[in-house]
């Protein structure tokens, strides 16, 4: 009899934002790992779910994964939990993931802080990327900024209330004007989405309680201009033909329109 390991998203708010799957499947599991079992017990004791538990966290992870790869290879089911939301996701599961065989791992769907807090913001959802939390020191967090300047995508962070201000005004100092927003409280009763733009961080109408999402806007695509190098090829006296083809390799990210080289070409090959 084989095994298998759930990853179950767990409320990030509200307890009743949980799927029936998930309950079954915790009921029904020979063990529950969890981030902190003093905090499970307040979700697994309101749907009376009795499993038991064991503790699976960041400082003991690489210890456990050996230990519940073996119980699922055994035939065990194994449902693995974090204090709220998808394991996995800035939360202790990634070792464990890819060490396992995949054939035994089943990810169900359900709740995570970003996606509501992303619709939530006002900015663009067509393209966003996650980044998670930011580097505790200033410098690294500075850093890991500045690097993410020049992404077009909606930029999504994780952040505790004891660091949010002194975060959003490192943003501030390297995104400048772009929109923003923070959202704090997910699905609770408290639950605040505060809009704003980086020229004017609104401090007096956020309140730093509970873990809180930061969303960034994106930073706008840069025209690439590339007439000058089909100047430098033309002098080389290459067809029209020729120059489209090299162009065409040398910017093969970028969209190129064909009649717009022939017409550039033929316009200044005549000057």
């Amino acid at each position: 009899m084989e095994g298998m390991l759930y990853i179950v998203p767990t409320p990030v708010g509200n307890l009743k934002d949980i799927t029936y799957r998930a309950i079954e499947v915790l009921k029904s599991s020979d063990y529950i790992y969890c981030e902190d079992t003093r905090t499970s017990a307040v979700f697994l004791n309101f749907y009376d779910i009795k499993t038991e538990r064991r503790s699976f966290h960041k400082f003991n992870e690489r210890s456990k994964v050996d230990e519940i790869i073996d119980l699922v290879y055994s035939g065990k089911t194994i449902s693995v939990i974090s204090d709220a939301g998808t394991p996995g996701i800035s939360d202790p599961c990634g070792i464990l993931v890819s060490e396992i065989d995949a054939k035994f791992v089943r990810t169900l769907p359900g709740a995570t802080a970003f996606v509501p807090a992303l619709v939530n913001s006002g900015l663009s959802t067509d393209e966003f990327t996650f980044i998670g939390f930011l580097p505790p020191k200033k410098n690294e967090r500075m850093k890991k900024l500045e690097s993410l300047l020049d992404m077009t995508q909606t930029l999504i962070f994780y952040e505790s209330p004891h660091r949010a201000e002194e975060t959003l005004l490192d943003m501030q100092t390297v995104f400048k004007t772009r929109n923003a927003a923070l959202v704090r409280e997910i699905s609770k009763i408290y639950e605040e989405t505060v809009r704003f733009n980086f020229s004017e961080i609104p401090f007096d109408k956020i309140t730093f309680k509970g873990e809180m999402v930061i969303l960034v806007e994106g930073g706008e695509e840069k025209a690439i201009d590339i007439w000058p190098r089909v100047r430098e090829i033309m002098e080389s006296g290459m067809s029209a033909k020729s120059i489209l083809k090299q162009i065409k390799e040398e910017y093969k990210n970028e969209e190129i329109k064909r009649n717009e080289i022939y017409d550039f070409v033929l316009k200044n090959s005549k000057e």
